[in-house]
């Protein structure tokens, strides 16, 4: 069996629990290898205490789960069927003791728990699996960063491609679709979130999405991008500028290269996580910035792009090798410029080992 299944099953044991029910895509792909997003049907993995666990999917998806390794029985359910039911009857079929669960409590809503509960009506929900699920993405094995390397290698790859489509004209739709096609040429399988372009004062816009504004000489273009490898993910940026830079654009980028660089190369196991969005924030604060950098320094990475642990002031969280996270500062100035530098690294004894590599001195596209 699963390592990571003995894993949850141990802490169910431990914990005096009958069953974990997972239904977020992410975790099950974690533990499973088979990912897909079900979007409105149901998809659960469901470990038992004492029993074999099972995987409950839809019907179109079942030899998917079988190609991706799963080895433990697999039960598939048609659209026009009762999926609900289907999986109370799996599940009794499955094991004696059921009654007390743990569940995903940041991902099960409460109609979906309630139709559970209806096909279920003897279960009590006594657990919550966040914590022990982040506990063990928290720290990444070998195999993990590999992937995480190569998909580093993919990304910085990705940039290039989004470099040489920037001419006058151009929307930002357009060079991320350039981008994207470039590196589906290459083979990479698709990017890990949907790639953000933004020109000029865009780019103020942290969470601004990629649209149809057009690039103009001298505009600063910022780049947020991230590949998918065999199930691991990248995610980083880079600013550029088109044609010309300004004495203003190279102050402001200077400033948050010397936050990135100055986090990324002190970084170091014992370190909190507030100690560490301190020293990229207090740089640009002494700069005068900022009331400009509005969000936190970075978050975890792996299997999904957001996840455990939050790199941010007031998390006392001590950060140890194997834990992969952003390191992203950026100076967002409201009708001006934006401009934000990451990449995400994993920690080792020494410090930090970046997935990227692409340069990140300022770059002036011509």
């Amino acid at each position: 069996m699963s390592l990571k299944i003995n894993q949850i099953q141990q802490w169910l044991n431990e914990n005096e629990l009958d069953v974990a029910y997972f239904s977020d895509f992410h975790s099950i792909s974690y533990l499973t290898g088979f990912e897909s997003d079900p979007i409105e049907r149901i998809l659960a993995l469901v470990i038992f205490a004492q029993d074999d666990p099972i995987m409950f999917t839809p019907a179109l998806e079942v030899e998917a789960v079988k190609s991706a390794g799963w080895q433990f029985p697999i039960y598939g359910y048609q659209d026009h069927e009762n999926g609900w039911q289907l999986l109370a009857n799996h599940i009794r079929e499955s094991t004696k003791h059921l009654t007390r669960w743990a569940i995903e409590s940041e991902q099960l809503t409460l109609a979906r728990a309630d139709l559970i509960k209806t096909a279920l009506p003897e279960i009590k929900f006594n657990g919550d699996l966040t914590n022990i699920i982040q506990q063990m993405r928290l720290h990444k094995s070998a195999d993990e960063i590999q992937k995480m390397h190569l998909a580093g290698d993919d990304a910085d790859l990705a940039f290039e491609a989004g470099f040489a489509a920037l001419q006058t004209g151009v929307t930002e739709l357009s060079v991320a679709a350039s981008l994207e096609f470039e590196t589906k040429k290459r083979g990479i399988p698709g990017m890990s979130f949907e790639t953000l372009v933004q020109f000029g004062s865009h780019a103020a816009e942290p969470h601004g999405a990629t649209g149809l504004n057009q690039l103009t000489y001298g505009d600063m273009v910022l780049f947020d991008l991230g590949t998918i490898h065999d199930g691991y993910v990248s995610d980083a940026t880079r600013t550029v500028t088109f044609g010309k830079v300004s004495e203003h654009q190279k102050d402001i980028y200077n400033i948050v290269l010397e936050a990135q660089l100055a986090a990324q190369s002190q970084v170091m196991p014992g370190m909190t996580a507030n100690q560490l969005d301190e020293i990229a924030r207090d740089i640009i604060t002494k700069a005068g910035y900022g009331q400009y950098f509005v969000h936190r320094l970075g978050h975890g990475l792996g299997s999904s792009v957001h996840e455990f642990p939050q790199i941010m002031g007031g998390n006392d969280l001590v950060l140890e090798p194997g834990m992969a996270f952003s390191i992203e500062p950026g100076i967002y100035i409201p009708g001006d410029m934006g401009v934000r530098i990451e990449d995400s690294i994993v920690l080792t004894e020494t410090g930090a080992d970046s997935f990227t590599h692409l340069s990140k001195e300022l770059r002036i596209i011509d």
